[in-house]
């Protein structure tokens, strides 16, 4: 008996582990590219992305096969001229067969505003380059979530960097690895040419979690890869944090972290939405990945437990627009809160039609609710330009179409501009400072 005990352990185990990812290890569907990984030579930087990382400074990470590259970045204005290093950290990790190769973070700066870098990984030949965001408006935006790796991935990708943009957001659902590793390397490879030369700011999404019971934790693959400034933000989690850049304030939350009013999101929301300065940063953004407002049939009711909780801070701090993903299609709302069109609340953009492979979710509920004011089941992507302090233009992009096609299109005003936040100036203080 005792000798079967742990053969039995060992069979639960991997039944668990087989029937929570037997479906993604299906054959791949005809609009599911296998992106197939290609070494090099194990010393060269592989899988470059780049993020802020705190004022003036951005977070370099790359991945090498040699584990005795030095985990250091040289940069400088002129290309091949290199006056500054810093050195990072590194880290690596296993998943049941699968081993990592050596991911490196290495922060660097401070760093000129609006200004092209010249840079190289560990050493290598190798160079990279990319341009800070500027340090007041105009700033663009763009912005995809559950992007996978399609060819309608592909196209996304080929549209955004048609565009003129100064940073990614990517509220979720990043390579759709799902338990399989070697696909978050692919993905890697995917994106790297846009990932390393524009920060790329995420949060993470369900197909990021990728626990195993008894086996292995949520999120450990994403928070390996995608390091993201939750230091800096004074959070003690990567699945939570906000960063700023000219004028705007942006809040990354976690779906997929405890979000109820005893928990620690809550209460570093709390206390960041409490310290923003609206006449420093007149614009304030949220991301997260299940939607709040959705008229698609696909995952209705998902965010409800996280809305209840939230709502409250994101409209006493005068938030303007949030961004989600989760539902593969795009949705834009009038501004809203409580279920209802409400002139001081946010606009709300689903926008989980970057490329995944499970396809676009067609079905919508009927009759359209009076706040959503666009819904479409296309692939496509966003760009949020922030003109001023005042004024924003939103517009989404279709695949289908050329970049240039504008599909949906909003001029938004800032709330800061439009007497909301002072007219719950006090409600405001009160929600946020409560303890």
């Amino acid at each position: 008996m005792k000798l079967k005990m742990p053969l039995m352990v060992v069979f639960l185990l991997l039944s668990s582990v087989t029937s929570g990812i037997a479906d993604y290890l299906r054959p791949l569907p005809r609009e599911d590219i296998e992106f197939h990984w290609k070494p090099r030579h194990s010393s060269l930087p592989q899988q470059v992305h780049i993020s802020l990382a705190g004022e003036k400074h951005m977070r370099i990470t790359w991945i090498t096969e040699d584990e005795s590259s030095p985990s250091m970045v040289e940069y400088g204005t002129l290309t091949g001229v290199y006056t500054s290093i810093s050195k990072g950290e590194s880290t690596s990790y296993s998943y049941l067969f699968y081993n990592s190769g050596k991911i490196h973070h290495t922060v660097i700066g401070p760093l000129k505003d609006n200004t092209t870098y010249f840079y190289r990984c560990g050493g290598q030949d190798l160079e990279f380059s990319f341009k800070t965001p500027p340090s007041q408006f105009p700033v663009t935006f763009a912005v995809a979530g559950d992007l996978g790796q399609t060819g309608w991935t592909a196209s996304t990708l080929d549209h955004i960097h048609q565009c003129k943009y100064d940073m990614h957001l990517l509220p979720g659902d990043l390579s759709y690895a799902d338990y399989q590793q070697h696909r978050w390397d692919t993905f890697g490879q995917l994106v790297q040419p846009l990932a390393s030369t524009r920060p790329w700011m995420v949060t993470e999404g369900n197909h990021e979690k990728e626990s195993i019971p008894l086996l292995k934790a949520a999120f450990e693959s994403y928070n390996s890869r995608w390091k993201m400034p939750f230091k800096e933000s004074g959070s003690n989690s990567n699945l939570y944090y906000s960063f700023e850049v000219a004028g705007v304030h942006v809040v990354m939350l976690g779906s997929y972290a405890d979000y109820d009013e005893y928990s620690d999101q809550y209460e570093w929301l709390k206390m960041d939405l409490s310290k923003v300065d609206r006449k420093r940063t007149p614009w304030l953004l949220a991301l997260f990945h299940v939607p709040w407002y959705n008229t698609n049939k696909a995952h209705q009711g998902e965010g409800e437990g996280m809305m209840s909780a939230m709502e409250p801070l994101l409209y006493a701090a005068g938030v303007d627009i949030v961004f989600a993903g989760h539902v593969h299609a795009y949705e834009r709302t009038k501004r809203v809160n409580k279920g209802k069109s409400d002139p001081c609340g946010p606009v709300h953009v689903t926008i989980g039609d970057g490329g995944n492979r499970e396809g676009l979710a067609h079905k919508y509920i009927q009759p359209t609710p009076e706040w959503s004011v666009f819904r479409e089941a296309s692939f496509g992507h966003g760009e949020l330009k922030i003109v001023n302090s005042s004024i924003a233009f939103w517009s989404w992009h279709r695949n289908d179409d050329d970049e240039a096609v504008k599909s949906d299109q909003v001029w938004i005003t800032s709330l800061a501009t439009s007497g909301c936040l002072m007219d719950k100036m006090h409600e405001s203080r009160k929600i946020l400072t409560a303890p």
